[in-house]
């Protein structure tokens, strides 16, 4: 091991103060902070948000202080679909509704998983990775396409959004303290030969009685009045989640795959992968991935919005993202000043824990030059009207290639051979994998 010397760290003194640029940038981002002081303006210029195919302008939504944005995403897409055939004006489908059966399900989910790992000691890495985080609000892709399956959806107005599904770390918190506990109780019974099932059952009790105060009691059945654009009335009397799901969504989700692009040498392209560990409704279909190289990922994406319909897509966002002016591009903050380059290419960035998937978005929109390659991405964010273009975004291609993993189109768009990979016998990656992370 190498000590820090006193004279080491002189020399660095002496180095810097040698350079009298590295004094003005101190100033600059001293007074502005990092990011104001080497944002840059051309960024701007080069990523207008017009577009060639501009699916949609409908008011974003906002998932405010929790990590429900792969439900609003999904959601997101359902509701372009209702508003257009239903005539309806900034209508939003329940995203607390979801939020509910979610902690519900994840919570069996997670007695299940300690109940399977009983025979592993405490301090074994996979138990400590159930334990460290026994539930959280993020998800993929399956595990929403799980609940929709089971629970339908309601309108926001049936269900609104609580304190708790707003603004959801002190649910979480206590959540997962119970959990943990529950944890306990349950290894401890397992040793001694005591009635699982019954204590589990007992345990769900308690669990849903802290959803249900907490979040509010969903509804069972329901009556649903609008007036459409046309000012005519339409009602629908005790209807239940599922029904309206039928009736208003009516999406088959079964045709619908996630694909990925994940070009780490672990994961070689046209296989599919699932992670351990990773999921929600026990009985659903499992967390599946197709990986893609990102130029048939990208074409993937495009062949699904020329069709007209948008796509659920799952990010990094918040590398070198500029916030507030909605802009997703690799030239948003120009650090040459600081005398820095950062050199990892995508790969590398997820073998060292640099990158991986945290929020997932809506693409409505590509722009494509002559030969139909694309250029730029419009993204509905679920962030509100208050930042980027009354809540969208633009990615930039080349922030696309870096930064995005994960895409959902419908089976009809992968050719024989990938729907094949797809379905095949999925390679099953350990539970910290980064294509494990929860949007």
């Amino acid at each position: 091991m190498t000590e820090l010397t006193s004279e080491f760290t002189q020399s660095l003194f002496d180095n810097y103060q040698k350079n009298a640029k590295y004094s003005a940038v101190e100033n600059a981002a001293t007074k502005n902070g990092l990011l104001n002081a080497f944002e840059n303006r051309a960024s701007h210029a080069a990523n207008l948000p017009v577009f060639s195919i501009d699916l949609t302008n409908d008011p974003v939504s906002n998932q405010k202080q929790s990590g429900r944005c792969w439900m609003f995403a999904a959601l997101n897409t359902f509701r372009h679909k209702i508003l257009t055939e239903f005539k309806l004006e900034n209508f939003e489908l329940s995203q607390a509704y979801t939020f509910f059966w979610d902690k519900y399900e994840k919570s069996n989910w997670f007695l299940e998983q300690i109940i399977g790992t009983s025979d592993l000691e405490i301090g074994d890495r996979k138990l400590k990775f159930l334990l460290d985080v026994p539930q959280q609000d993020g998800g993929q892709w399956d595990m929403v396409v799980a609940l929709f399956q089971k629970y339908g959806v309601v309108p926001k107005d049936i269900y609104p959004e609580s304190i708790s599904s707003s603004a959801s770390r002190e649910l979480d918190q206590y959540l997962n303290k119970i959990l943990r506990q529950d944890a306990q109780i349950l290894r401890d019974l397992i040793q001694n030969g005591g009635d699982v099932a019954a204590k589990k059952a007992e345990l769900l009790q308690e669990i849903f009685n802290y959803l249900a105060m907490t979040l509010g009691l969903p509804p069972q059945k329901f009556d649903f009045e609008y007036r459409d654009k046309d000012d005519q009335f339409h009602k629908f009397e005790d209807i239940t989640p599922q029904a309206f799901y039928e009736k208003f969504v009516d999406i088959k989700l079964d045709d619908y795959v996630s694909v990925i692009n994940a070009p780490t040498a672990d994961k070689p392209y046209n296989k599919s992968y699932t992670v351990e560990f990773l999921g929600n409704v026990i009985g659903a279909r499992d967390v599946r991935h197709l990986n893609v190289e990102m130029d048939r990922f990208k074409k993937l994406a495009i062949a699904q919005m020329q069709a007209g319909e948008t796509v659920w897509f799952g990010c990094d966002v918040g590398q070198v993202s500029n916030r507030q002016d909605g802009l997703l591009t690799l030239d948003a903050y120009d650090f040459s000043a600081m005398d820095l380059d950062f050199t990892q290419d995508k790969a590398s960035r997820l073998d060292y824990s640099e990158s991986l998937m945290t929020h997932a978005m809506v693409l409505t929109g590509v722009d494509l030059d002559a030969a139909g390659n694309s250029l730029k991405w419009k993204v509905e964010n679920s962030w509100g009207e208050k930042v980027g273009k009354k809540g969208y975004f633009t990615a930039s291609d080349a922030w696309m290639n870096e930064y995005t993993y994960q895409i959902v189109v419908r089976k009809e768009f992968l050719t024989a051979e990938e729907l094949a990979a797809y379905e095949a016998e999925p390679e099953v990656l350990l539970p910290w994998d980064p294509m494990g992370a929860l949007a």
